[in-house]
């Protein structure tokens, strides 16, 4: 019986590295995504406690007007490195959606490619079996052949 030979599996090799490469992107980008999020949630956190030391300190017996004012400002200062840690998070966001359609596209390369391999190798199967059947056809008819040549 012959062998299978897929004439583009060279092509197929290459969607599946590609795939491979993209899919190691795609942990990249979403490891780092993660990572920016946690030092956002971090400083959310941070904010959370510096209002509860506020209120600590606004509910003491004595006020302590310098710890207060450094509070605030404290307080302040976390909401800037906030606002600037949303915006690092989201332009994340948008590098792991770029990656996320790169790798969905080249997924569907790769299927559209396992896809034509799979009906080149149904046709080579029918087209053996024609063969087969072919032989056998061919087989039955010398079989058939000789016997005549013997009862004759």
């Amino acid at each position: 019986m012959a062998r299978f030979v897929y004439k583009m599996q060279s092509v197929l090799n290459i969607k599946q590295q590609t795939e491979n490469q993209t899919k190691m992107e795609f942990a990249m980008a979403q490891a780092e995504l993660n990572k920016q999020l946690d030092i956002l949630q971090e400083y959310i956190d941070r904010k959370a406690a510096y209002i509860k030391e506020a209120e600590d300190l606004r509910n003491e017996d004595s006020l302590k007007l310098r710890e207060i004012l450094d509070n605030q400002y404290a307080t302040a200062q976390m909401d800037v490195m906030i606002k600037h840690q949303s915006l690092v998070v989201e332009q994340y966001q948008q590098r792991v959606e770029k990656v996320r359609i790169k790798l969905t596209r080249n997924i569907q390369e790769r299927k559209m490619q396992e896809t034509l391999r799979d009906r080149a190798f149904a046709e080579f199967m029918e087209e053996q079996k024609q063969e087969e059947a072919k032989e056998n056809d061919q087989r039955t008819s010398f079989t058939y052949g000789q016997r005549q040549k013997e009862d004759n």
